[in-house]
């Protein structure tokens, strides 16, 4: 039997071209190449498993290759290059700084960078983990590194770029490799696969390239582990079965029993995941994401940010056209403080089905705040058609103003003010006047009723009677409910509370500014010293609520007032009372007063 060889080194790059997801680097050390501008020395730093050792070695190589294509390519045909994959080449040398990080491996380094190349026009050395050096070995190998011979090339390597000294970086040339992206990688798959015969399907190597998380030999390694698993037949079933990963199916079905308000089914699913061995924290991390992805499905221009192969993509679609924007961002507001409080609380699963819940209640919110009330939405239309209509703004009624051309005997209209019933609120009309404010002129048409004059009817003064609305500002009512922070409520509660302080309201205003709020989800909680500032801060809740939801974009918000009991110290009157308060401070005190037989006057 042949000994097997692993994908990450059976298909690992020996040419430029066939690095993947590093364009950047490969065509920039090409045109150095050719264009014979080789640094002395380069660092290329990264995640794991992008290429930088692979990098470094196909670099190595086509240097030090005898007959370079035109496409700056080694040849491997040459001497050079066969030395170099066979591993015996005496031009370049790989040394693994982990193990060789002390300041005697790096002299014996610089003994060797004295010797010139033996073969070929450089001398090359790739130092892997290049962070993993002492402080020692860094500072011994600044001046080779700084002034190497002309044939003496450093190629360092580190996934950890920031524990390099800043002498080392400032005399490389500093390259930066990016993660590799999913597309990149599922096709480098695909091409493996279809060397190896193994039949796949394209949903499965999308998610062994989200699983790697920018890494290709991570994905290499899952690759191997997956072929043998399923007999080389890749399905999508066969990875989240092997790799432990929640299906995308889950989270499709529990976003459509949430657009239903079906919270029953939501909360299968939930138990469905759970026995399946799924971590409730990885699984409420999941399904912030697939909200996520379903926003960003709104939009085409943003299609792209989607890393999912074409078969999920159009599920995306297909659901984000059911659920509306607006409860995708409630239910990812959600979800997102569902995550956060996961870790701290004691019932985590309660934590997850208490904000599936919620979730499942979102629609008849929105739907509940789009429609109105019926009553509100009538005042509304009425105050709205009377605001049309010039109003007098002073409350002292005000005599009605009788012109000298009007002839004498005209019956003049006069309200008569409205009275309710005992227990109710008597209400008169804004233009309604008393008798003693009637000119004598005006009290001549009094002696027959016209038709102007409104009479109550007596047989119906008893009736009940709807009661009018008082002018209290009305609560605003929106569909934005965006997550607020501490620190931007903070903001906008002292600038409205700046907004009073030249106004009469001065009792809010010392509410506001004594007593920071809390924060709790939606709900803004005050402390009160007494039922004075209590009765104040429920006068202006409303205008304190219509400021902060619409400069904070969220009309969930609520302020509760919670009265504290201030404990206050009494301050001491009578000599006897101020001595006990010194003698507290100072125990001494009695002891003088002993010495020298004092008494208290």
């Amino acid at each position: 039997m042949d000994n097997f060889i692993v994908s990450a080194r059976k298909y690992r790059p020996v040419t430029f071209d066939s690095v993947v997801g590093q364009q950047h680097i490969t065509s920039t050390l090409k045109n150095a190449i050719h264009n014979n501008q080789l640094a002395q020395a380069f660092l290329f730093c990264g995640p794991r498993g992008v290429g930088k050792t692979t990098c470094a070695r196909i670099l190595a190589k086509t240097i030090n290759c005898e007959r370079v294509s035109e496409n700056v390519e080694a040849c491997g045909e040459c001497d050079s290059c066969k030395s170099f994959q066979h591993g015996n080449s005496f031009s370049i040398h790989e040394l693994d700084a982990a193990s060789n990080n002390s300041v005697d491996d790096i002299r014996s380094l610089i003994e060797q960078v004295r010797i010139p190349p033996q073969v070929g026009k450089y001398k090359i050395y790739i130092i892997d983990e290049v962070h993993m050096l002492s402080q020692a070995a860094f500072n011994a190998f600044l001046k080779t590194l700084e002034e190497p011979p002309s044939y003496a090339i450093f190629i360092l390597a580190t996934t950890e770029k920031h524990k390099i000294l800043p002498t080392i970086l400032s005399r490389c040339q500093i390259f930066d490799f990016n993660r590799i992206k999913v597309d990149d990688m599922a096709n480098h798959l695909a091409g493996i696969a279809a060397k190896e015969n193994i039949s796949f399907e394209p949903d499965g190597l999308h998610i062994i390239a989200q699983k790697a998380d920018g890494g290709l030999r991570d994905a290499l390694s899952m690759f191997d582990q997956i072929v043998s698993f399923s007999n080389k037949n890749i399905t999508y079933q066969s990875v989240i079965d092997n790799l432990n990963i929640l299906d995308y199916d889950y989270y499709f079905q529990l976003l459509d029993h949430v657009s239903t308000e079906n919270a029953a089914q939501a909360l299968l699913v939930v138990d469905n995941v759970i026995n399946n061995g799924f971590d409730c924290g990885h699984f409420i991390s999941g399904l912030a994401s697939h909200i996520r992805n379903l926003l960003v499905s709104k939009d085409p221009s943003t299609l792209k940010l989607l890393e999912v192969s074409d078969n999920i993509k159009r599920k995306y679609l297909e659901q984000s056209k059911a659920i509306s924007a607006s409860l995708l961002l409630s239910a990812l507001n959600i979800a997102n403080q569902c995550e956060i409080n996961y870790k701290t609380s004691k019932n985590q699963r309660l934590q997850v089905e208490l904000a599936l819940l919620k979730m499942c209640h979102i629609a008849s919110a929105i739907l509940l705040s789009n429609q109105g009330n019926p009553t509100t939405s009538a005042s509304t239309e009425v105050k709205k058609k009377l605001s049309d209509q010039p109003v007098v703004k002073s409350r002292t009624s005000a005599a009605p103003v009788i012109s000298d051309t009007e002839p004498k005997n005209s019956n003049i209209s006069v309200p008569i003010p409205e009275v309710k019933p005992v227990g109710s609120r008597v209400i008169e009309e804004k233009n309604a006047v008393s008798v003693a404010e009637v000119p004598p002129q005006a009290k001549k048409g009094w002696g027959k009723v016209t038709s102007s004059v409104q009479v109550p009817n007596l047989n119906h003064i008893f009736d009940e009677k709807p009661v009018e609305e008082s002018e209290e500002p009305d609560l605003l009512e929106g569909t934005e409910f965006q997550e607020v922070t501490l620190e931007t409520l903070l903001v906008k509660w002292n600038e409205y509370a700046e907004s009073l302080k030249n106004t009469h309201r001065i009792t809010l205003y010392t509410i506001m500014t004594s007593n920071v709020p809390r924060l709790n989800g939606t709900l803004i909680e005050v402390d009160v010293e007494n039922g004075v500032q209590m009765d104040e801060l429920k006068l202006g809740k409303i205008d304190i609520l219509n400021f902060l939801r619409v400069q904070l974009r969220n009309f969930s918000l609520n302020v509760h007032g919670i009265q504290v009991e201030v404990t206050r110290v009494r301050k001491p009157y009578t000599s006897q009372e101020k001595y006990q308060a010194m003698l507290a401070k100072n125990p001494e005190l009695e002891t003088l007063r002993k010495a020298f037989n004092l008494g208290l006057s």
